[in-house]
């Protein structure tokens, strides 16, 4: 019989018998922190600041509002990145190197068709995109520019993360470390040259900002080319990238094994963009803000981000065991210590959130507004970090359908009207519509949360495993 929710998960906390231990966790968990602050938030939280340092709120919040939907076409690009993990994995892990050096070139060339078609969208059609954003005129003349220097960095995305995404199916993860490592360290010195003018470089402000993005990824996307080209260690894989698709079989599993995952993060990324849209008539100073507290959330997001790779990887090691005890108390002990792991950071950035919003504003013409909503929306932050958690543990239970199919209708049926209609309210509190269209989307993860917890407390996700696949 099982127990009650709560006793089930005291229970799956304290147990020492089954799943990892916590201090094993850690072990996991410190590494995918550290990468994922390093290489993932610091730069973009110091671009955000040097822009800020412009003292235009208008600048700001087109950088934060771009951000926003490139980091949705991104999750794009990470999906066909694990379609291609597992192709080249897959061939890698029998010794057959040659379909895995043919996986890398269809690989290839289907992230440079889709890159030059994303990015000539993104350029030819900047303009349309903020009209349907209904952005006041200073953003939209700060916008275009921006976005068009952008996709080209977004074209260059999408070959790099094919790229690598060969380079770790081959179990290859230092290089592509190495390689972003260097790629940060360009981006952040020539956004610093050429937002202000330093070093000779020409003063350009928010443009320099798009510029060093288009110099970050494409010196990356050409490092880890010339590396597959020239390294002798890659000669078993007989790498040819100037030669045509392999196999047209081929390509169409590698969209099948990556669609999913697409459709999964895409479905989560495009959220925010759809809450931009929401505020977008509440004026600048809202939309700045909604980019300062998101900001601010995904840095204290990281430990839950970093934890939902480790249990993807603890659930796919003790699935193949069929360990399902070890699976269900490993997912509650990382749910409880990447919640209070997250509450931390959020409680210390509430305590006095003016001082950490004036470093994005530097005129406070938004601080006492975001100040005010932060502090109720933080609250609403343990639904995303149950989620996130959640989505991890099925996808390492192969459940990746469920995942996607959940976060694709609720967003698209549940939070989107959702956070519409709170955005029609006529009310004089500016500040309450704020918080409520924001926290829609909390409630729109509460609710992914009871469908994964429903999902796994059903047992049904076992039954691939139980089939021998």
């Amino acid at each position: 019989m099982k127990k009650n929710l709560l006793m089930s998960y005291v229970g799956g906390i304290r147990d020492r018998d089954h799943g990892e231990g916590y201090s094993k966790i850690f072990q996991y968990f410190i590494p995918e922190f550290i990468t994922a602050v390093i290489l993932y938030s610091v730069p973009l939280l110091i671009d955000a600041s040097w822009v800020a340092h412009l003292k235009s709120t208008s600048a700001y919040a087109t950088l934060g509002i771009t951000n926003t939907l490139l980091h949705s076409i991104i999750k794009i690009a990470e999906g066909i990145s694990i379609g291609t993990i597992v192709m080249a994995g897959q061939f890698n892990g029998v010794g057959n190197y040659k379909r895995s050096g043919i996986a890398l070139i269809n690989s290839f060339w289907t992230t440079v068709l889709t890159g030059a078609f994303v990015a000539s969208l993104l350029y030819f059609g900047a303009y349309y995109i903020f009209v349907w954003y209904r952005l006041p005129e200073p953003m939209i003349v700060l916008g275009i520019p921006f976005l068009r220097v952008r996709a080209v960095g977004i074209f260059f995305t999408f070959v790099y993360f094919g790229l690598i995404g060969f380079l770790r199916g081959i179990k290859n993860t230092q290089t592509p470390m190495h390689i972003f490592i260097g790629g940060c360290a360009l981006f952040l010195f020539f956004d610093y040259a050429l937002i202000f003018g330093k070093f000779g470089f020409p003063e350009l402000g928010l443009m320099g900002s798009a510029i060093a993005s288009v110099i970050e990824y494409g010196s990356m996307c050409f490092a880890a080319l010339g590396y597959l080209i020239w390294s002798k260690t890659l000669q078993p894989y007989e790498i040819s990238f100037f030669s045509s698709f392999a196999s047209y079989q081929r390509v169409k599993e590698l969209f099948l094994l990556s669609f999913p995952v697409m459709i999964d993060k895409a479905a989560l990324a495009c959220s925010y963009v759809w809450l931009g849209y929401c505020l977008a008539p509440m004026g600048t100073n809202v939309l700045a803000s909604f980019s300062v507290i998101k900001d601010i959330e995904r840095f204290a997001l990281l430990p839950a981000i970093a934890f939902a790779q480790v249990i993807t990887f603890l659930v796919s090691n003790d699935y193949g065991k069929k360990d399902w005890n070890g699976i269900k108390s490993t997912t509650k002990k990382i749910i409880f210590i990447a919640s209070i792991s997250v509450f931390l950071i959020l409680f210390c950035c509430s305590i006095s959130p003016k001082s950490i919003i004036q470093l994005f504003d530097f005129k406070g013409e938004f601080t006492d507004f975001a100040a005010k909503a932060f502090p109720v929306i933080s609250i609403l932050a343990f639904f995303d970090v149950l989620q996130l958690i959640l989505a991890g543990a099925l996808r390492g239970a192969a459940d990746v359908r469920v995942v996607m199919w959940t976060r694709l209708v609720l967003c698209a049926g549940f939070f989107a009207p959702m956070a519409f209609g709170f955005s029609r309210l006529n009310t004089q509190s500016v500040v309450m519509k704020f918080v409520l269209v924001y926290s829609s989307l909390y409630v729109c993860n509460a609710v992914m949360s009871i469908v994964y917890i429903w999902r796994l407390r059903r047992e049904s996700w076992k039954e691939k495993a139980l089939e021998g696949i």
